[in-house]
C-alpha cells in the first residue's frame, strides 16, 4: 500500500525500464525459438525416426518449442503490463499533485507525507490572535482542514487501488499452468481491467458459495472501486458471470446486505452498488456484440426463477413459503443501486420487461406474481414488480422518460396507454380458507404500487427529476406535453383523445382516489404544478382548446401546451387532493403563477389588469371548489357530521415544499400575505356544500380576493391602479369558476 510520500517521490522510470526489459526478454525467447526449431525441432521430428520411442520423443520437442512460444507471450504480456501501469501511476499522481497545488492556493500546507495544516505564516497578528481565541474561527479552519485531508486522501486511495489492480494482473500473468507441467503462461496478456474482472468474478463465486474471506470482499471492493467506468472490466466481468450468475449474485448480496452484522451488511451493499455501477458501464454502447450477446441471454434469464431470501421467506408456512424471484425482479433491484445507464439500455429492459408480461405481446400477466407484500422500509427495496421498478431508475434521467412515454404526433407509441389503461398491476397473489381447504383469491396490488411509474411520469411530463421544481414557470416541450394531455385524458376517459360523450367515462376524481394510485398522486400533482401556466388558462376559458378541449396536446416547440378539456383538470385535480398537501401545492403554484402574471401587465393598460383581475377571481372560485368538495356524490345523503370534517388543514405557506416553481419576490409576498383568507374561503365552500347551498356566495372567499389585491397594488408600488376595480372584476368572475368546478364534479348519471 503505497504512501503518499512514496507516490510523490518514486520514479516511475523504473517500471518502463522493467517493461523494457521484459520486451527484450521477449525477444531473446524469439532467437531461442527459432534455433530450437532448426536445429532441434525441426532434424528430431522428421520422418526417419519412427516407432513408440519417436512419438514419445516428438511431444517433448513440440512441447518445449511451445515452451518457447508461451514464453514470449508471458514476457510480452508482462512489459505490456507494466507500461500500463506506469501510465496509471503517472496520471493518478498527477492528480494527487493538482489537489495538493489547489489546497496550497486554499491557505494549506501539505507535509512530506500528506498531512494538511492550516498555512498561518500570511496572516496579521490580528488574524493570528483571533485564530487563537475565536472558537468559531478555529472551527472554520478545522473543516478546512478536514475537507482538504480528506480529498488528499482520496487521491492516495486512487493509487492505492491501481497498485492493487497491477498486483493482481501480473500475478495472473505469471501464473504457471500446473496441470501443464509448471511452464510459461501462454494465455497472459496484458489488460489489467480483465485480470481483476475475472478475479472478481471467481471472487463472486466464493461469495455465492459462502466461501468468501474478509480479503476476498476487501479486494472485489477495491476492484469495483478502481475500475468505475471502466469499459473492459465491466464487460468482461458481466461475460465472466453470464446473466444467470449476475442474477446469483446480485441476489446474494442483497441476502447478504438485508441480514447479519451491520458493519457486514455495508460492505454488502457497497459490493451491490459497485455492481450495478458495472452494469451501467457495460451496457452503454447498445449497439455492441458484448451489449446484443448480453440482452439476448438476459431475455432468458429474466424470465427464470431464482432463490432470494426476501421472496422465499416471506411466507414462514404454507403456499408460498419458499417462493422464487424473477431474473429480471432481481435484475431491477440492482438497477436502483446504481446510476448513469444509458437510455437505449433502460428502454431495452422495459420493453423486454414489457414483452415478458403484456398479454398483447405473448407475455404472461402474472409472471411478477408473489405471495406478501414487498413495500415499506424492511421490503420496498426489493423490486418485485420490475417494470416499475425500471421506470423508478428511469425518472432519475428525465429526457430518457419522456422519450418512453412520449405517444408520439402519431400516438404510435403507446408505453404511456399500456401503463395507464392496460396493465395488469395487481401482483399480489392470495388465498381464502375454507375450513383447511385453500383457494386462490383475486391478486391485490402492492402497497407501492406505481411508485417508479408516478416518478417517471413527472419526470416525462416536465423535463426535471422528481421533486425538484424548474428556476421559472413557462411552457413545455411537444412531447413533454403530449404525455401530460394524453395522461389526463386516460385518467379520465379512459382514453387519449378524450373522447366526450354519454357513454364517457368522465371519472378521473374517482380514479385517482383509490389507494391503488395513491404512490401516483404526489408525482403526478408536482407535474401538473409544473404546468400552472396551462392550467390556469384552462380553468379561465382561455385555453388554446377551448373549454371542451382538444383531441391533441398544442404542439408549438418549447411553447407546447396541454389543451385537455376544464372539467377533465378539474376532476383530476379533485382527485390528486385526496391527499390534502396536493391540493395545497396545485393552489399555491397556481397562486403563485397568476400573481407573477399580474407583474407583467402595464398599470396604464386597464383593460388588461381587469381581465388578468377577473382570471384570478374565476381560477379562484374553480380550485377553491374543488377544495371545498368532500363527496359530491353523497351530497344529496346530507351527511350529518360534514360540517365537522376539514378535509384541508393550515399550511405554513413559504416553508420548504418540492416541486412548486420560483417566482418573483413581490409574487410570492403577495401570496403569503393571504394565505390565511383563502384557506377560510376554502372552509366556506365546505360548509356551503355540507348545508347544500352551493348557489349561496362565499363572503370568505371575497374577502381573501380583497386582500390579495390590497397586497399587490401595496407591493408592487402602483399606487395609481386601483384595488377596488380589480376586486369587482374578480368577484364577479369567482362565482363562474366555482360553478364551473361543480358542474365538473356533480355526479355523472
Amino acid at each position: 500500500m503505497p504512501t503518499y510520500h512514496e507516490i510523490m517521490s518514486t520514479k516511475l522510470s523504473a517500471l518502463t525500464t522493467a517493461a523494457q526489459e521484459w520486451e527484450d526478454m521477449a525477444g531473446e525467447f524469439d532467437d531461442q525459438e527459432t534455433a530450437y526449431r532448426k536445429d532441434v525441432h525441426g532434424i528430431s521430428v522428421g520422418p526417419t525416426w519412427t516407432g513408440f520411442s519417436a512419438l514419445a520423443g516428438n511431444q517433448h520437442f513440440n512441447d518445449t518449442l511451445e515452451q518457447f512460444q508461451f514464453a514470449q507471450t508471458e514476457a510480452k504480456a508482462m512489459a505490456e503490463l507494466l507500461r500500463k501501469a506506469a501510465s496509471q501511476f503517472h496520471d493518478l499522481r498527477e492528480e494527487l499533485k493538482d489537489v495538493k497545488a489547489e489546497a496550497e492556493k486554499d491557505d494549506m500546507l501539505v507535509s512530506d507525507h500528506g498531512v494538511v495544516r492550516f498555512d498561518t505564516t500570511s496572516l496579521s497578528e490580528g488574524a493570528k490572535m483571533a485564530l487563537h481565541h475565536d472558537p468559531t474561527y478555529q472551527e472554520s479552519v478545522r473543516d478546512k482542514e478536514r475537507t482538504w485531508q480528506r480529498r488528499i486522501d482520496a487521491a492516495v486511495k486512487k493509487v492505492t487501488d491501481a497498485d492493487g489492480g497491477v498486483e493482481t494482473a501480473l500475478e495472473e500473468a505469471s501464473k504457471r499452468d500446473l496441470l501443464a507441467g509448471g511452464g510459461f503462461n501462454g494465455e497472459a496478456q496484458g489488460n489489467i481491467e480483465k485480470y481483476e474482472a475475472k478475479n472478481t468474478a471467481e471472487i463472486a463465486t466464493r461469495i455465492n458459495n459462502g466461501e468468501a474471506t474478509p480479503a476476498d470482499i476487501r479486494e472485489a471492493q477495491r476492484a469495483f472501486r478502481d475500475n468505475a467506468g471502466d469499459k473492459a472490466f465491466s464487460q468482461t466481468l458481466l461475460n465472466s458471470l453470464g446473466p444467470d450468475g449476475m442474477v446469483k449474485f446480485t441476489n446474494k448480496l442483497s441476502d447478504l446486505s438485508h441480514s447479519g452484522d451491520k458493519g457486514d451488511r455495508k460492505d454488502y451493499a457497497g459490493l451491490q452498488k459497485g455492481l450495478a455501477n458495472t452494469l451501467a458501464t457495460a451496457t452503454k454502447n447498445t449497439d455492441s456484440d458484448f451489449y446484443k450477446n448480453w440482452r439476448k441471454k438476459m431475455r432468458k434469464a429474466g424470465t427464470k426463477q431464482f432463490d432470494l431470501d426476501v421472496a422465499g421467506d416471506k411466507i414462514q408456512v404454507g403456499t408460498g413459503h419458499g417462493q422464487q424471484a424473477r431474473g429480471y425482479q432481481s435484475l431491477a433491484t440492482l438497477m436502483k443501486q446504481g446510476d448513469g445507464y444509458s437510455e437505449d439500455f433502460l428502454r431495452d429492459m422495459a420493453d423486454d420487461i414489457r414483452k415478458a408480461e403484456d398479454k398483447s405481446q405473448g407475455g404472461d400477466p402474472d409472471i411478477w406474481d408473489l405471495r406478501g407484500d414487498f413495500s415499506g422500509k424492511e421490503d420496498g427495496w426489493f423490486a418485485n414488480d420490475p417494470l416499475d421498478g425500471v421506470l423508478e431508475v428511469m425518472s432519475k434521467d428525465p429526457d430518457t422518460a419522456t422519450h418512453y412515454l412520449d405517444p408520439g404526433a402519431d400516438r404510435g407509441n403507446d408505453n404511456l396507454e399500456y401503463l395507464l389503461n392496460d396493465r395488469d398491476w395487481n401482483q399480489v397473489d392470495n388465498s381464502t380458507w375454507t375450513g383447511n381447504v385453500e383457494h386462490t383469491a383475486s391478486d391485490t396490488h402492492d402497497g407501492d404500487v406505481r411508485k417508479g411509474f408516478g416518478l417517471a411520469l413527472e419526470a416525462g411530463a416536465t423535463g426535471n427529476e422528481p421533486a425538484t421544481a424548474n428556476p421559472e414557470m413557462g411552457r413545455h416541450t411537444e412531447a413533454q406535453a403530449r404525455i401530460m394531455h394524453d395522461a389526463i385524458n386516460v385518467l379520465d376517459y379512459g382514453d387519449p383523445d378524450g373522447r366526450q360523450g354519454e357513454d364517457s367515462k368522465a371519472d378521473a376524481d374517482n380514479v385517482l382516489k383509490s389507494e391503488e394510485y395513491a404512490n401516483l398522486r404526489g408525482p403526478l400533482t408536482r407535474a401538473l404544478s409544473d404546468y400552472s401556466p396551462d392550467t390556469v388558462d384552462i380553468l379561465a376559458g382561455d385555453g388554446p382548446g377551448g373549454r371542451t378541449g382538444e383531441e391533441g396536446a398544442l404542439g408549438d416547440g418549447k411553447d407546447s401546451q396541454i389543451q385537455n378539456s376544464r372539467s377533465s383538470v378539474l376532476r383530476v385535480m379533485r382527485g390528486l387532493s385526496e391527499d390534502d398537501e396536493n391540493f395545497f401545492h396545485l393552489h399555491e403554484s397556481q397562486q403563485r403563477y397568476m400573481a407573477e402574471q399580474m407583474g407583467g401587465v402595464d398599470p396604464n393598460d386597464h383593460e388588461e389588469m381587469k381581465n388578468q383581475a377577473a382570471k384570478i377571481g374565476e381560477v379562484n372560485g374553480a380550485v377553491n371548489a374543488v377544495g371545498g368538495d368532500v363527496d359530491l356524490g353523497e351530497r344529496d345523503d346530507k351527511v350529518g357530521d360534514a360540517t365537522d370534517k376539514r378535509v384541508y388543514g393550515y399550511h405554513v405557506v413559504g416553508s420548504a415544499v418540492t416541486g412548486i416553481p420560483v417566482v418573483g419576490d413581490i409574487a410570492q409576498r403577495t401570496v403569503d400575505a393571504t394565505a390565511n383568507e383563502w384557506l377560510k374561503g376554502v372552509t366556506a365552500e365546505e360548509g356551503l356544500l355540507a348545508r347544500d347551498r352551493i348557489s349561496s356566495g362565499n363572503d370568505a372567499a371575497m374577502d381573501h380576493l380583497d386582500k390579495f389585491f390590497n397586497n399587490w397594488v401595496d407591493k408592487s408600488g402602483h399606487d395609481d391602479v386601483s384595488a377596488s376595480t380589480l376586486q369587482r372584476e374578480a368577484g364577479q368572475s369567482y362565482t363562474s369558476g366555482r360553478e364551473s368546478a361543480y358542474d365538473a364534479l356533480r355526479e355523472r348519471k
